[in-house]
């Protein structure tokens, strides 16, 4: 990944190649649908979505777009996301490969849904 220094997620985006940019957009507003209330800011250096606190994240690389939505969210989705390259919290899908956008907005309404759930538990 290139050092990255961006105050948005539109500069961020704005770094990288038409190609992989148009990933990125595409990635972004799938989240945007799903999770229409969540806000936007840059952590960790890459595009962070929140909704009562961390919903998820996505970054590129040379060869693959990053997604990062918590463990659970790998969890849950563990037999859709068998086909990737995974670990705790995070999926790799190559970007030589169509990226699975349904398979992401699933993911996304899923912790939506949980991170909605833990704040009315604290309630």
């Amino acid at each position: 990944m290139k050092e990255n220094r961006n105050s948005n997620i539109d500069e961020y985006i704005a770094g990288f190649p038409a190609d992989v940019r148009k990933m990125l957009e595409k990635v972004r507003g799938v989240i945007r649908e799903a999770a229409p209330q969540a806000t936007e800011t840059i952590n960790y250096g890459i595009p962070t979505f929140q909704l009562n606190g961390n919903l998820v994240h996505f970054a590129a690389f040379k060869h693959h777009v990053g997604f990062y939505p918590t463990p659970s969210g790998i969890d849950k989705f563990r037999e859709q996301l068998s086909k990737y390259e995974n670990a705790r919290g995070s999926v790799k899908f190559p970007v030589d490969r169509e990226i699975p956008y349904a398979l992401i907005d699933e993911i996304v309404r899923f912790r939506v849904k949980e991170n909605l759930a833990k704040v009315k538990k604290k309630k």
